[in-house]
Order: structure tokens, then sequence, then C-alpha cells
């Protein structure tokens, strides 16, 4: 049997950590949290659960994620974010994956998203099938800030199991709303320093294609108000981010 490290980065999450570090304890040989500096409980709550508390500076969600699987003291890393829960369905399959010693290099999950309150099902929230488990000798975080993933080197195989990571995203709608003005400014330096450039029409049309794909052909209606909130919401999230990345260009 292959043991396995659980690693979480976290910044004031003591609402939630308790809850994302006890169901990794049902899996997991070593709990690590690496914290970017919390105001608040969070790091004593994990020190009271055993986890090996890890004090570094965020410098984005790829660095700081690849940091915290690099503190791992085994090889095979399970990640989750700290609004983030293995069902018990989840355990059940890693468990049985982890006893034939993890046959595969990466191993991907579906994400069900709560939204205030509500499980999403339609608009492109779920499956939302994710890699969170992962053999670091083969694969490492990338993707471009605030949007990472687990990227696997080529020709390595990943295996998905059953069971949900159950995502507790935003408390409110306002929750939401505050979050994607963050990560529309993120999103639009990190465009900008890749040398990713826009225009006015790209700002107005990416949006309005955004809604539509999410709410119509992907079905988000289906949601109820719930899903209207999250696709307009998202929307809105992408006509910021190309409007942010065109006043940086223009030296704004």
């Amino acid at each position: 049997m292959s043991s396995l490290s659980a690693v979480v980065i976290a910044f004031n999450e003591e609402k939630r950590i308790a809850d994302c570090l006890n169901s990794l304890k049902a899996v997991a040989d070593e709990l690590i949290l690496v914290d970017s500096g919390s105001g608040d409980q969070t790091r004593e709550i994990a020190k009271n659960l055993g986890a090996i508390v890890i004090h570094h500076p965020f410098e984005g969600h790829v660095q700081q994620k690849n940091f915290a699987a690099e503190q791992a003291t085994h090889d095979l890393v399970l990640s989750l974010d700290a609004d983030e829960v293995l069902s018990e369905e989840l355990q059940f399959s890693i468990l049985k994956a982890k006893e034939k010693g993890f046959e595969c290099k990466g191993y991907s999950f579906n994400r069900r998203n709560n939204y205030a309150g509500k499980w999403l099902l339609y608009g492109g929230w779920y499956p939302d099938r994710k890699i969170r488990l992962w053999d670091r000798r083969f694969g490492r975080w990338g993707g471009m800030n605030p949007h990472d993933e687990v990227q696997m080197q080529v020709g390595q195989k990943v295996e998905h199991l059953k069971g949900d990571i159950l995502h507790y995203t935003y408390d409110s709608i306002q929750d939401h709303i505050d979050q994607m003005e963050r990560f529309a400014t993120i999103s639009a330096r990190a465009y900008f320093e890749r040398g990713k450039r826009t225009n006015a029409l790209e700002a107005l049309l990416n949006p309005a294609f955004s809604f539509l794909r999410d709410y119509i052909f992907l079905a988000g209606i289906l949601d109820g108000a719930a899903g209207w909130n999250a696709v307009r919401i998202k929307a809105g999230y992408q006509y910021k981010k190309y409007k942010r990345l065109l006043a940086l260009q223009q030296g704004k």
C-alpha cells in the first residue's frame, strides 16, 4: 500500500478548514496546511487536527500549490482547497486505489459545486472534472492564475475515480461578486504578462458567448435562480477581465 500526503493552502478559513481536513484524514497518511498569514484560528484548528502547518507568503495560486506539494513527505499527493471536502464515496474510491498501490500516476474526480446553499448541476458547473491526486514526479500545478490545474507529463495515464469533491463555493451572491472582482484583476494581469492582447469587440463578444453557452447550451437555466446568478456573474467577470486587460494595454 502506497503512502499519501494531503496538502491544502489556506488563508482565513476557520469556518471550513476542519471539514476539509477531517475528510482528508480518512485517506491520507500526512496532512500539510500551507497558510499565507491567516489572522483567524485557521492554523490552530489545523494543528489540533494533526496537520503540519507551514507559513508561506502568497505569490499566486499556482506557485502556492506547487510549494505545498513540494513540502509533502510522500510523492503521492492529494490536494484540496480549504473550501472543499471529499465525499464518502470518493474517500472509498481513493482507499481502493491506495490498496492497489496507486497503479496510475494521476487520478481525477468530479467536483460538485454548492452555490449559496444550492448544488449546481448544469451550466458547466458539473461534473467539473479535476486532477487532484497525482505522483508529483510526473505532474505539477500549472495553468494561469487564478485558474490553476494539475498538468501531467505527456503519456501519463490518468484514472477517473467515483465520487465527488464537495466544493462550498460561495455563501452568498455577494461573495461571488466580490471574488470575481478580485479574479478579474488577477486574470487581466496574468494575460498581460503573458503577452495576451485584446480589443473592445472581444471584451463584448466573449462575455456574451460565455452567457449563452452556460445558460442555454449547457442548460444553466435548469438550476433556477442560482443558475441565473452564477452564469450572469461569470459573464460579468469575463467582461471586466477583458476591459482591465484593455486598460493595461493603454497604460491605465
